[in-house]
């Protein structure tokens, strides 16, 4: 992994210059090069991004994304489970920490087309190329954060019960354990946040951590029990949202997508 992320680091023309693309300390940087045994899952496809596909996820984080031509290769998915995975990671994201200048970069990168979702996609990179970042993490923090809360509360307990800290995230931490999977040691949020959630679908998905793909059984168990009871709400709320310019198209989306996973598995049943 060094030897990729130093790589990378010429590539893009240093420390300085990949911190500021990823939109952190260069000390951090530094960390990963000369402390940490790999790059964070969560910069890697920005890296990747940073450095036009010339240090690739693959070589960067094999673990996460073991090459398709290795003999032990995890098994390949399907493009429509590729692109559920995509959405899914996206919502994540965006959703789970407040935007950086890799989120942008990658936002406005997206390509949108005819369909409802697309045209989604499209306003959302619109929005990320007129934006700036202090813009766009005053919006985050006026949306979700805020004094005393913000404008939308995202989560699972509180959509469900009006409060935090209720059933829902305990039932969600007690599935998540049966899956073998935790919250993150350096993470403070309630794992019923919906950006969590859109995070761990993704990684059902895709498979990840040495695992492959889910069961689409096991995937419809936890979107049925944790996400469509409140998602489709949360994400019209978001496109409602006062304050939502740049989240906006995101709700859209979002709303959209939860949509259509919620037909497919009826249909699937």
């Amino acid at each position: 992994m060094g030897s990729a992320l130093e790589r990378a680091i010429d590539v893009v023309g240093g420390q300085t210059q990949l911190a500021r693309l990823l939109g952190v300390k260069q000390a951090n940087v530094w960390h990963w090069l000369k402390k940490a045994d790999r790059v964070p899952g969560e910069y890697v496809l920005a890296i990747e991004t940073a450095t036009g596909s010339q240090v690739t996820r693959h070589d960067l984080r094999p673990d996460l994304y073991p090459d398709a031509q290795a003999p032990d290769a995890l098994p390949e998915i399907a493009e429509e489970e590729i692109w559920r995975a995509q959405i899914y990671a996206l919502l994540g994201r965006s959703l789970a920490r407040r935007p950086d200048t890799a989120l942008l970069t990658a936002l406005a990168q997206l390509k949108g087309d005819t369909t409802p979702i697309g045209a989604a996609l499209a306003e959302l990179a619109d929005g990320a190329r007129n934006t700036s970042l202090e813009r766009a993490q005053d919006e985050y923090d006026m949306l979700f954060i805020g004094l005393p809360r913000g404008e939308l509360v995202p989560y699972a307990s509180f959509y469900r019960t009006g409060f935090l800290y209720e059933r829902p995230l305990a039932k969600l931490r007690v599935d998540m354990e049966r899956l073998g999977y935790a919250r993150a040691d350096h993470v403070s949020e309630p794992e019923d946040h919906m950006g969590a959630l859109c995070e761990l679908m993704a990684l059902l998905i895709r498979g990840g951590e040495g695992r492959g793909p889910a069961e689409l059984k096991t995937q419809e168990r936890l979107f049925r029990q944790h996400l469509a009871p409140w998602a489709e709400r949360f994400f019209a709320d978001l496109e409602q949202a006062s304050g939502a310019k740049l989240y906006r198209p995101l709700g859209v989306a979002g709303r959209l997508f939860m949509t259509v996973e919620n037909q497919a598995f009826a249909m699937a049943a």
